[in-house]
């Protein structure tokens, strides 16, 4: 689909329905190894948070390509003296065939995006988590040989991860519950967005409703990046929205539960449900890197 060629990806909007679909199987076809790809490409990785999944994910997917990956760490940059954003990206793009940034700010990337002409990639901002989506989809596909009519709830705070889920299921055809508490729900003007695109959206602050037969149970940590010094005092309101077996034994007797990591195990999720055997959360972690190699693939213009 040479027509991802080039193109920045901000946010699962920049998607379209069948684009998307077409990442999930170029991902499909790379895991299985019935596709292999090459390049002599180089992927900057700028990123202004802390990173497991997405820093090693992204790196070993470019290896795999055949690519090299420069990690540009904000502490050893110019941009960690202040630099400002444009001199920045104009620069990176005359050395990089693609950035991939994890920061704050959905304006820093939309700023990124302006002043350089390679491909851009959202690893994560406050707004939304685009990557992580392409891959729980993958992960659902792989589980139920399908997306369409898919009823996924997600349980917690209505933060990227929730809103991305909200664009993507649009795109999908997946049905999206989200249950927060009160004062927590996701931004109105992404659902209405996700509306718009025709997606199947129900925002909820009660647990019990929104998990009653879904197929699919998610959950995020309670406070994301940034957040931290407010974890202690959201425990007692979050603890409603806890996966536990009793929330479980809710839903789709086949539901599968996915969580996109880092998790603060018994808080959002319980031992026993993290490590059991409807959890699919290591598959999920996994195909982070098969979903970036595809992405990276589209992009780059190499499939």
């Amino acid at each position: 689909m040479k027509q991802l060629q080039g193109r920045d990806l901000l946010s699962l909007a920049d998607l379209t329905s069948d684009e998307l679909h077409y990442l999930l199987q170029l991902a499909s076809e790379l895991k299985s190894g019935k596709l292999s790809i090459e390049c002599k490409k180089v992927l900057g990785l700028l990123f202004y948070k802390a990173s497991t999944r997405t820093r090693v994910s992204f790196s070993v997917a470019m290896y795999q390509l055949g690519g090299q990956v420069i990690d540009l760490n904000p502490s050893v940059t110019q941009v960690g003296r202040g630099e400002p954003i444009q001199d920045t990206a104009r620069v990176l793009d005359r050395y990089l065939d693609i950035l991939a940034v994890r920061t704050f700010k959905q304006e820093d990337l939309e700023t990124f995006a302006s002043y350089a002409q390679i491909p851009i990639i959202n690893a994560l901002s406050d707004l939304e988590h685009p990557c992580q989506i392409l891959a729980d989809f993958l992960t659902i596909e792989e589980s139920f040989g399908q997306l369409k009519d898919i009823t996924l709830t997600y349980l917690g705070d209505g933060n990227n991860v929730a809103h991305s889920l909200i664009i993507g299921g649009a795109l999908a055809g997946i049905k999206i519950r989200i249950a927060t508490p009160v004062g927590y729900e996701p931004l109105s003007s992404v659902v209405e967005q996700a509306r718009a695109l025709g997606g199947e959206i129900t925002i909820t602050n009660d647990a019990q409703e929104a998990i009653a037969g879904s197929q699919v149970l998610y959950t995020d940590v309670w406070a994301s990046m940034g957040q931290e010094d407010l974890a202690n005092d959201r425990i007692p309101i979050f603890t409603p929205y806890q996966i536990n077996n009793a929330a479980l034994s809710l839903a789709d007797p086949a539901a599968i539960v996915l969580h996109c990591l880092p998790a603060h195990r018994e808080e959002e999720i319980t031992d026993e449900v993290m490590e059991g055997s409807q959890s699919k959360i290591w598959d999920q972690a996994e195909n982070r890197m098969h979903a970036q190699k595809a992405l990276l693939a589209a992009l780059i213009g190499l499939e």
